[in-house]
């Protein structure tokens, strides 16, 4: 699984089901795996939704307010498929999660708002010496409907041996009037993490950006009322989408859409969509930020799995089995550092032999 691409190697950057199963990057060898392969995996983590203007389903992954990944059910391999494909259906089952390695966290310091810290953690141990690269992006709401203020400064430090960067501080960012999203990466002896910390003044109706096609790279940008049913159905949201990709280094970049020279803005209602085309299969970061008439906010998708370091849980429940199988392995999804724990039982039951 962990050391085959599947077949056809590229499935994961396309719209297609796979004739054979394997998460394992076409370029790379070892458990180096692709993370277009993980985002088409059915993620059970969290409950999938309905968008009524599509009416598709989707795979839902969702780490907090303004973190989320859906993709439509038509795109995604379930557990049953990826057991066909195996070989192993009806005859054992099987849970892969995958889990991010390096923890980076970042929080508001208590005495200072503006000041952020960021902590950069292994299993167990500190990040010593970590290069640490951040994204901090700010939104001011505006009236009348147009798209949001926002501005973005990039910069990088260093952990000590700790695993803890110096205070970064941003004297002009009022956190009274400003919603703030802050993306920051860590890497030191070839150990990468991502972490992120948000906060939006206005949560009530928001843009929900859902996968549209993986193979042609679209993104759906959706009104919040039409996807949760929870918020206002008459607000109009304006936004402004910026495309931040990680590049060499790990350092944070931003990139253009297609047929845009920088950020795309519009205004979505209740019953429309807005469609994105990003143009690229590098690891990015869809960040999207948004108004009503006084307040604003910030979301954000990647774009590729491990571009926020998302988890993932797919397959069957391994509790309650009689016996179950485990093993570990250390992965890279993208440069990304994740543990995969692969868990096998029987579907025949429980047996002695000898």
């Amino acid at each position: 699984m962990l050391l085959s691409p599947g077949i056809p190697t590229g499935w994961g950057q396309t719209d297609e089901a796979p004739a054979g199963f394997g998460l394992q990057a076409v370029e790379f060898t070892q458990y180096q795996l692709s993370p277009f392969s993980l985002t088409r995996l059915f993620s059970s983590m969290g409950n999938p939704v309905t968008y009524n203007m599509t009416g598709l389903s989707y795979s839902n992954i969702t780490m907090g307010f303004g973190q989320s990944l859906l993709v439509p059910f038509s795109e995604t391999i379930n557990y049953s498929t990826a057991s066909n494909l195996l070989g192993i259906n009806g005859s054992y089952g099987f849970s892969l999660t995958l889990t991010p390695i390096v923890n980076v966290t970042i929080s508001q310091t208590p005495l200072d708002p503006r000041s952020f810290s960021i902590n950069a953690s292994g299993p167990g141990f500190p990040l010593a010496n970590a290069k640490v690269n951040y994204c901090f992006i700010t939104v001011t709401g505006r009236a009348g409907g147009t798209p949001p203020l926002y501005d973005v400064s990039y910069g990088s430090t260093t952990t000590d041996a700790a695993g803890i960067a110096p205070i970064v501080s941003f004297p002009s960012f009022n956190p009274a009037v400003m919603s703030y999203a802050l993306i920051a990466s860590a890497e030191v002896s070839g150990l990468v993490g991502v972490g992120y910390q948000q906060h939006s003044l206005y949560q009530q109706s928001y843009v929900v950006p859902l996968v549209s096609s993986i193979a042609n790279k679209t993104v759906i940008l959706a009104h919040s009322w039409d996807v949760t049913g929870n918020g206002e159905q008459d607000a109009a949201i304006s936004y402004n989408a910026t495309l931040v990709i990680l590049a060499e280094g790990n350092a944070l970049r931003e990139m253009p859409f297609v047929n845009q020279t920088g950020s795309a803005s519009g205004t979505v209602n209740s019953g429309h969509y807005d469609t994105l085309a990003l143009g690229t299969f590098d690891q990015s970061i869809l960040i999207i930020t948004y108004s009503n008439e006084v307040n604003s906010g910030i979301v954000v998708m990647p774009w590729g799995i491990s571009a926020l370091a998302f988890p993932i849980t797919f397959g069957g429940d391994p509790n309650n089995k009689d016996w179950v199988a485990t093993d570990m392995r250390q992965v890279t999804v993208n440069g990304i550092a994740y543990q995969a724990k692969l868990s096998v039982w029987s579907l025949s039951g429980y047996q002695v032999n000898g």
